[in-house]
Order: structure tokens, then C-alpha cells, then sequence
């Protein structure tokens, strides 16, 4: 008997979509990918503080779209380039002043 196969379905990544067609922030091509915290927490920051179509505050936007990424890109991320996206978000709260106590 034939082993039937099944067809490849083409599957979508919504979250890759949201995160190139964002309606709230404008971010930079690979934006996500620096090895440097800072880098990444800069560009979120310049992002979100020239948007004008964000719904929340600078920051708020760019802790979200920070957080949306590790949690939806996070199963795929090694631990060497989970580490500066971790790290990005305590220099975003110190670049908006909002250090932890």
C-alpha cells in the first residue's frame, strides 16, 4: 500500500507580521538582533518617542513590543540572543528613568 503524504501547509507567522507592520512603533530592520542591550534598547526608545500612533506612553510601547518579541520569538531564541533582549529591558527603564528600587 502507498504511504500517503500529507501537503506542506504554508503556516503564517502572525507575530513576524506584527512586529515588521506594528501600527505603534516604526522599528529599525533588525532591530531585535544586536548582541549589544543597549543598542536594541536605544532603538526601541528612538522608536517609540517618535511615534505618533502609539496608544500608551514611550515607554509602555517599548517595553510591549520588547516583551511581545521574547515572548513569541522566545522558543526559537538561543540563550546567547535571548540574554541582550533580557538585559535591553533594564536599560529601557533606565534610559525612561523608571529604574527599580
Amino acid at each position: 500500500m502507498p504511504v500517503k503524504q500529507k501537503a506542506k501547509k504554508r503556516v503564517k507567522k502572525w507575530s513576524a507580521r506584527v512586529t515588521h507592520t506594528s501600527n505603534a512603533l516604526d522599528l529599525k530592520n533588525d532591530a531585535f538582533k544586536s548582541k549589544d542591550p543597549e543598542d536594541i534598547a536605544e532603538s526601541l526608545k528612538e522608536s517609540a518617542d517618535k511615534s505618533n500612533r502609539r496608544k500608551g506612553s514611550p515607554f509602555q510601547s517599548a517595553m510591549s513590543m520588547l516583551n511581545f518579541y521574547i515572548n513569541r520569538a522566545g522558543k526559537n531564541l538561543t540563550k546567547t540572543q535571548k540574554k541582550p533582549l533580557e538585559r535591553a529591558k533594564n536599560k529601557l527603564r533606565k534610559l525612561y528613568g523608571r529604574e527599580e528600587k
